[in-house]
């Protein structure tokens, strides 16, 4: 059974957007995680492009310089949000686990976050 968000109406004027976020659009929680889940993966593909310049394309360190530090903040900011979002999702210890996983390979943040979209874990 899915939850409907009822339309505003005349007769119906008072539609809050945290009633609308809470009738199943997701949750505060689900919206950030989603955000850092997906920044993570830009940044790490940031990074790989600068590890690209430096290592074979050629001795150019500007890219890592820059996306390291960005890529390693992200990357503890998406640890952190796993940590916090975990009860208020109900995420299981397995589900927490794989999301912290999925931290490791190159945009797998991003994988996990569709999978967690797809299979009802974000709201």
């Amino acid at each position: 059974m899915t939850e409907t968000t009822p339309a505003a109406s005349p007769a119906n004027p008072a539609i809050d957007s945290a009633d609308v976020t809470a009738a199943g659009t997701g949750s505060k929680y689900a919206r950030w995680f989603r955000v850092v889940a997906i920044a993570e993966a830009v940044s790490w593909t940031g990074l790989l492009i600068g590890m690209l310049f430096k290592y074979v394309l050629s001795d150019n360190e500007v890219g890592v310089k820059i996306f390291g530090p960005i890529h390693g903040t992200i990357f503890i900011a998406y640890v952190i949000t796993v940590a916090v979002v975990r009860k208020p999702l109900r995420w299981t210890w397995l589900t927490t686990l794989v999301a912290l996983a999925a931290s490791i390979p190159p945009l797998f943040t991003w994988f996990f976050e569709l999978w967690a979209q797809r299979t009802g874990r974000l709201r």
